[in-house]
């Protein structure tokens, strides 16, 4: 079986002044595809600049990176533009959704964005909405939602267009401990369904509902094979 993300030997560099921060060094990692994966760390310790290479946000130092066979040092910024569009669905901690459009227009955006035409992309987005508990709000705004219904609004527009890779970014942060629950059971439904999940968190918990854990610590990764089961509260 192909990886779907295949990282090989990567670093990044960040050079301020006379001063050179490491901030991954010697990154080897993988995710295959129907895994769910939380990279674990704390505050500074390269998770947020993992999160971005992995997302096609930033580019590395030296290093290889293979998302779905894609060979991504190699891309430019147009196609890793593409390639974020096709393969990779974002879930954020403020979730981003747009205020004055309502749930149904936010989910509908990235299939108009692609082309799809009006009628589809309302059919495929009510569909998703519906699959994710919000079949009754499609005509709401964001500010009329909780906030784990803005998550769940913000799951169906990252799985709209079947992307083969959901990422989250500390993904209950802006919740409460009750609702952040409610929405980690949803990821482990989600990856129950066949999406490859990889959630990016400081939180001991949050990566306790993953099926497997990597730590990462100053810049360093560490992959013991450690499940979320492993993972000590």
């Amino acid at each position: 079986m192909e990886h779907l993300i295949d990282i090989r030997h990567v670093n990044k560099i960040y050079k301020m002044g006379d001063n050179v921060v490491e901030a991954l060094k010697d990154i080897c990692f993988t995710v295959d595809p129907g895994e769910y994966v939380a990279v674990l760390g704390p505050s500074g310790s390269g998770k947020s600049t993992l999160m971005n290479i992995i997302g096609c946000m930033d580019t590395m130092t030296s290093g290889e990176y293979y998302l779905a066979g894609i060979p991504i040092q190699r891309m430019q910024d147009s196609q890793l533009t593409m390639v974020r569009n096709v393969l990779i669905g974002f879930i954020f901690q403020r979730y981003h959704l747009i205020s004055t459009y309502t749930v149904l227009q936010n989910v509908m955006m990235p299939l108009l964005v692609r082309g799809a035409s009006y009628k589809d992309a309302e059919r495929t987005a009510a569909a998703k909405l519906s699959m994710l508990g919000m079949g009754e709000r499609l005509n709401h705004k964001p500010s009329e939602l909780s906030g784990g219904q803005q998550q769940r609004v913000a799951i169906a527009r990252a799985l709209v267009c079947e992307p083969k890779l959901l990422l989250a970014d500390e993904p209950t942060g802006a919740l409460d401990s009750a609702t952040g629950k409610e929405v980690m059971k949803l990821f482990a439904e989600v990856n129950g369904m066949g999406h490859t999940v990889v959630s990016i968190t400081h939180d001991l918990n949050i990566a306790s509902y993953a099926k497997r854990v990597v730590r990462i610590v100053d810049g360093e990764l560490t992959d013991s094979g450690e499940t979320g089961a492993d993972v000590k509260l």
